[in-house]
């Protein structure tokens, strides 16, 4: 999720590790569309389904397996960009660093007639409560006007050659505000905010959004005991004109898939003013803090298309289509553990049985008549 020990936090410097080896295995790759199965006779879903490109272990071998194998269980990909502040406050520019790290792995979800949707976290993924790793290695802070303007070029940067779907701008907002220091929210609010505005003047022709974490929405995530809502984040982030959603229920309290309310989605925006879609999340097939295993992973991805059908999202994206070889991820694996079984397959790239429910949902026609959230 986003909480400590996140998953996308280890993750944060793709362009060193993992999005480096996709760069390099892109080249070596024919790029074609793959058919995409439909049955007229199921229910159609209004919401594309998709992953990221991380893989079990950073190897070109595997990043390039990952991809071959869920690009045919999928309509729209993902993007979790931190934007790479010591190479930025280097003088190394944001458009280089875009081209070389990102625009290939865009391009190949674009080849295959995907929506692309793009998140750039300006704060810990590992930690919400801090600041970005490198900026505090740095002895910096995006509370200073020079970081803002550097996020805010970095943006601009990422939405003139990636060209996203969706952009996102500020992650978990009512995470960071429940348990970062007041000061750091306000920096991340005023920081979307400005960034959102210089898109906006740009005509960027993308659906800019920021995420919550449900959890925290409903009190789980620090436990409240109570459903507290979004309405001081869709406020506070009003250019959103689409909202994120990160969840992770097995985390906190939930014992079963089946104890989420119906309208576990649909509450945070019961009018359905704005789009939703699920931009990170899951449920582990391992035991760790909370018991598990793989039969209710695969009860936890039936439930959760129960939910969206409910809400009507828009999209659903689980950032790990594989489990994760923490082994192979260095000092930072082990911060990794909570989060290295929610893939659909296990490190060796063997089905799940949560799979088939995934590919089961995916095969439900689109509907013709809904279109994703970009403006194009």
């Amino acid at each position: 999720m986003t909480c400590p020990r996140k998953l996308r936090g280890a993750l944060r410097h793709p362009g060193s590790a993992c999005a480096s080896l996709v760069r390099v295995a892109l080249l070596a790759m024919t790029m074609g569309s793959c058919a995409k199965p439909t049955d007229p006779t199921v229910a159609p879903r209004t919401y594309r389904m998709g992953f990221s490109h991380f893989s079990p272990r950073l190897t070109i071998p595997e990043v390039i397996a990952t991809l071959d194998k869920w690009q045919s269980r999928g309509d729209a990909g993902i993007l979790h960009i931190t934007p790479p502040w010591r190479s930025l406050l280097a003088d190394t520019t944001a458009s280089f660093l875009i081209h070389r790290e990102h625009l290939q792995i865009a391009e190949r979800y674009r080849s295959d007639g995907f929506a692309l949707v793009v998140m750039i976290d300006a704060t810990e993924g590992l930690d919400r409560s801090s600041k970005a790793a490198e900026l505090v290695a740095l002895g910096r802070s995006i509370s200073e006007p020079g970081i803002q303007a550097v996020y805010r070029e970095f943006a601009l940067a990422v939405d003139s050659i990636l060209r996203p779907d969706c952009l996102g701008l500020a992650m978990e907002t009512n995470l960071v505000r429940a348990i970062a220091p007041p000061a750091l929210y306000a920096s991340l609010r005023t920081v979307a905010n400005d960034a959102a505005a210089a898109l906006v003047a740009a005509r960027t022709s993308a659906r800019l959004f920021a995420s919550v974490q449900v959890e925290t929405a409903w009190g789980k995530l620090p436990a409240t005991g109570r459903y507290v809502g979004i309405a001081q984040d869709r406020a506070e982030f009003p250019f959103a004109e689409a909202l994120g959603l990160s969840s992770y229920p097995n985390l906190t309290t939930v014992a079963v898939p089946e104890d989420l309310p119906i309208d576990y989605y649909s509450r945070l925006v019961p009018d359905g003013s704005v789009p939703m879609m699920v931009v990170e999340g899951g449920w582990s097939s391992a035991s760790g803090a909370n018991p598990s295993s793989p039969a209710l992973q695969a009860r936890y991805i039936h439930r959760q298309m129960e939910l969206a059908d409910r809400a009507k999202l828009v999209g659903i994206f689980q950032l790990t289509f594989t489990d994760l070889d923490v082994a192979s991820y260095g000092p930072s694996g082990s911060q990794l553990v909570p989060f290295a079984s929610l893939g659909l397959v296990g490190t060796d790239l063997a089905d799940k049985p949560a799979l088939a429910e995934w590919d089961r949902a995916f095969a439900r026609p689109l509907l013709a008549s809904t279109a994703f959230v970009a403006r194009r």
